[in-house]
């Protein structure tokens, strides 16, 4: 019989797929795809600055708008919301779960300069656009030099 060096780290080492399913194996408790399905959430959002308006843009795709709450209150801007799992394939049929689903809050503080009375929110293409209309005394003026001829 044949003496044989023993390297515990080698197929470790060489070999990724052992190592995948190593720690594949040892963490599924903490991220098995039941809580994949209902962790929490933020939708992205884009904010910018025009000349008469604040406006944001939040991704909610596969949101209903009748699920999204807009409210602004003292300065702030709150965007609640919600985004379903779908029950049309039952969960153990799912091989990966990547996407995230559950209830979502964001909230924004707003200068000054908004008019809170005259928000619009508009939902297309599972994006929503927020228009937040300045004050008329925030808006940049522009004010004609007169030149004098002496």
């Amino acid at each position: 019989m044949a003496i044989v060096r023993w390297e515990p780290f080698r197929d470790l080492v060489y070999t990724p797929r052992e190592f995948n399913r190593l720690f594949g194996d040892a963490f599924k408790g903490f991220f098995g795809d039941e809580q994949l399905s209902t962790r929490t959430w933020a939708p992205p959002v884009d904010i910018y600055e025009d000349q008469n308006n604040l406006v944001l843009k939040a991704d909610l795709p596969g949101v209903d708008p009748k699920d999204v709450e807009i409210k602004v209150e003292d300065g702030m801007l709150y965007l609640r919301g919600e985004r379903k799992f779908e029950k049309e394939v039952n969960e153990e049929n799912y091989h990966r779960v990547e996407r995230s689903y559950g209830a979502f809050s964001r909230s924004f503080s707003l200068p000054n300069s908004i008019d809170a009375d005259k928000v619009t929110a508009e939902y297309k293409d599972g994006q929503l656009i927020l228009t937040l209309p300045k004050r008329e005394e925030a808006k940049p003026k522009t004010i004609k030099v007169n030149v004098s001829k002496n």
